[in-house]
């Protein structure tokens, strides 16, 4: 589905829904939980999705609604044959579910789509298998089909935390569950650190037992049911589109409901957005952005690498100005190769750029944004990247695939319109 984009001005008050990284980790920690829980504030994507299925075939049951979620714990069946769980293309949903299957002594089978099956699980398999799980891959060169079986004991394990931090956050869920302590040795540099954060915030409120270290995460359960439910905080990953698309057209967008205390990689948005040159204005749990963006942007985007295309094209918004953009070298095992496709977007916004040595990619920004036309695009935030750059063209742009914002953010072009003030899409 081709998208049309006009330019135009964002502002207003910007309602976000539920983030889908805390959705994911406690919708797991509930059902590794002792009773039921209430979730309000989920969110509904189709990532999310994924796992509730997945949960539902580990053994949990998962209710869905409108206002709220209510999941009740695993509860493993005795079975012989392999339970086939279906990622989709959720690369959270296999990372996370994977040592939670391998806690059971019975056989799981894994499969995703897209991309997912090429995404390596390497690191997770190796950490797996020293705790004493049987994993078999089902084809030499892809990550899956593979199948799992378990049950893995606590203990001391090793886990290399240089491609992605989510082997690392499974592992905490699922050996933070059991009473015995565990401890995970983080090899090599640790990507996406605020993901490990959020991780052991979601134990907390589960009443786990987690200290985190610069390379080391002790965890111990039991994990019970909080008291009064869980509210899923606002995505910030979502709030990062509303708050550049105020930057890039200069004008100002404020998102409520923010709490203290959950961390999230992708509030790093506002630092990037304020060092070229927006205000940023905090109060009560809202936070508000106003642009214009007057200079460029150097900036390290290893710990909060979905920003790294929303980064580029507001690198694109100001003439002349020169931008770097490094790190996240585990950008190429994204949806797509986020660094490669952030280079083809940044130059059909009209940018000089490349990728220098050591993997930066070197933007100046253009004249002006001439209308584009990018129809071919298939990665969520890109596309969604992308509509932030039309604000600021000379002309309406061309942007498809439009309905692949449903991976992460299903209300998208609903709220884009009430930012934009465009036209809802029929």
């Amino acid at each position: 589905m081709i998208r049309l984009v006009r330019p135009g001005r964002a502002r207003g008050t910007a309602r976000i829904p539920g983030s889908k990284s805390y959705t994911h980790r406690l919708l797991i920690a509930a059902g590794l939980s002792s009773g039921p829980v209430r979730l309000s504030g989920a969110l509904d994507a189709d990532d999310t999705r994924a796992t509730v299925e997945g949960l539902r075939r580990l053994g949990a049951s998962v209710r869905t609604g409108s206002r709220a979620w209510t999941v009740r714990p695993i509860r493993p069946a005795h079975r012989s044959r392999p339970t086939t769980i279906d990622c989709r293309e959720s690369g959270t949903t296999l990372r996370l579910l994977l040592p939670v299957a391998a806690l059971q002594d019975r056989p799981f089978r894994f499969v995703g789509r897209g991309r997912l099956p090429e995404r390596p699980i390497g690191p997770l398999v190796a950490s797996l298998r020293a705790l004493g799980a049987t994993i078999e891959s089902e084809h030499p060169r892809r990550s899956l089909p593979v199948r799992v079986r378990g049950p893995v004991r606590s203990g001391d394990v090793a886990v290399e935390t240089g491609g992605s931090s989510q082997p690392a956050s499974g592992l905490a869920l699922a050996l933070g569950s059991l009473e015995s302590r565990a401890r995970l040795t983080l090899v090599g540099a640790v990507v996406s650190r605020p993901y490990l954060e959020a991780t052991a915030r979601v134990l907390r409120a589960f009443g786990g037992s987690v200290r985190m270290h610069p390379h080391r995460i002790d965890v111990a359960g039991p994990l019970r049911p909080p008291a009064v439910g869980v509210s899923v905080p606002p995505d910030a990953s979502s709030a990062a589109y509303a708050w550049a698309a105020a930057a890039i057209s200069g004008g100002s967008i404020r998102v409520p409901g923010f709490p203290q205390g959950w961390p999230q990689a992708d509030l790093a948005i506002l630092r990037l957005v304020e060092r070229m040159g927006a205000t940023i204005a905090r109060g009560a749990g809202t936070i508000a952005v106003r642009g214009p963006l007057r200079r460029g942007i150097r900036a390290d985007l290893t710990a909060s690498p979905d920003l790294y295309p929303l980064a580029a094209v507001l690198a694109c918004a100001v003439p002349g100005a020169r931008s770097r953009l490094s790190g996240a070298p585990h950008l190429r095992h994204k949806e797509s190769d986020r660094r490669a496709e952030s280079l083809r977007i940044a130059r059909a916004l009209g940018a000089t750029a490349r990728i220098a040595a050591g993997g930066t990619l070197e933007i100046v920004g253009p004249p002006a944004i001439e209308p584009f036309s990018l129809p071919d695009l298939f990665d969520h935030r890109l596309v969604m990247s992308v509509a932030v750059g039309a604000l600021a063209a000379r002309g309406p742009c061309r942007i498809g695939d439009a309905a692949s914002v449903a991976k992460s953010f299903p209300g998208f072009w609903n709220a884009w319109a009430e930012w934009t003030g465009a036209r809802r899409p029929r």
